[in-house]
């Protein structure tokens, strides 16, 4: 479970330092994202757990009328996303919850998100709060992890470190929480929104390459992931045959100098129930 101390934290921090290699893991499915977005109405946009800004800036560009907010909980994300943004005049960051988030800039017409919809502690209140702050007929449009199964290099990696783990809490908020369709499907007509669809999208999850492949991805997985919180815990000791086996993982899935995995998402897409 990754919670909000986390993401306000050492989690917030770690991402705002890596987000080149974060967005570059993500590049697959963000065009994919981009595409679908592309095809909703809506000039005033707020991008929710928005990070270090790729898709808020990317949305700007394509549209220079609307007016995009970028809203995350960590500051030291949206510090990282206000400097990548600086020039982009109809793209702002602003630290904030969500959950109980006010517009001040008048009412949403499209709520967007890549992978930043999972970790809400009461997902039916967040997005009946989102619901109730934006235009009659808002969009929602975001992307989310499907099952570990379909992503099968998250949990190896952190096994590799400590071992199996039990089969975490398919409810609690984290990476996985919004995996079963049906589950998020329920929230979000729970919450107030309706024509809810999912598309799946496989893709590559991008991890390592350059000069280094095996150490860049050996590198970014220990600073982001269940992997770094796994390896950070373990006593000195055994750092060093963990590392052993996460160099070989990481081998296993290195071809034409690039380190990749195959990966899973969800593209969720709801139309608020004007009722």
């Amino acid at each position: 479970m990754t919670g909000a101390a986390e993401w306000e934290g050492g989690v917030g921090r770690n991402w705002a330092a890596e987000w080149r290699r974060t967005d570059r893991s993500f590049a697959g499915l963000t065009r994919v994202l981009l595409a679908r977005i592309a095809k909703l109405p809506g000039r005033a946009i707020v991008d929710i757990g928005c990070g270090a800004g790729e898709l808020s800036l990317a949305i700007a560009k394509a549209r220079p009328r609307a007016r995009v907010l970028g809203i995350d909980i960590s500051p030291d994300l949206v510090t990282a996303a206000a400097v990548r943004g600086s020039r982009t005049v109809n793209c702002a960051f602003a630290l904030a919850d969500a959950t109980c988030w006010e517009a001040d800039r008048g009412e949403p017409e499209l709520y967007v998100s890549r992978h930043g919809v999972m970790f809400f502690p009461d997902p039916v209140a967040a997005f009946a709060h989102l619901a109730a702050v934006a235009a009659a007929d808002a969009r929602l449009a975001f992307s989310c992890f499907r099952s570990p199964a379909n992503n099968p290099w998250a949990g190896a990696l952190a096994a590799l470190i400590d071992g199996p783990a039990a089969p975490p809490d398919p409810t609690a908020p984290g990476p996985f929480a919004f995996a079963d369709p049906e589950r998020v499907a329920g929230i979000l007509a729970a919450a107030g929104w309706h024509e809810t669809a999912f598309e799946p999208v496989d893709y590559r999850y991008f991890a390592g390459a350059g000069a280094d492949p095996l150490g860049d991805a050996r590198d970014f997985f220990l600073r982001i992931g269940p992997a770094a919180a796994a390896f950070r815990a373990l006593p000195d000791e055994q750092r060093a045959p963990a590392m052993a086996r996460i160099e070989a993982f990481l081998a296993d899935h290195l071809a034409s100098g690039e380190v990749t995995f195959p990966a899973a998402a969800w593209i969720v897409t709801a139309r608020r129930d004007a009722r």
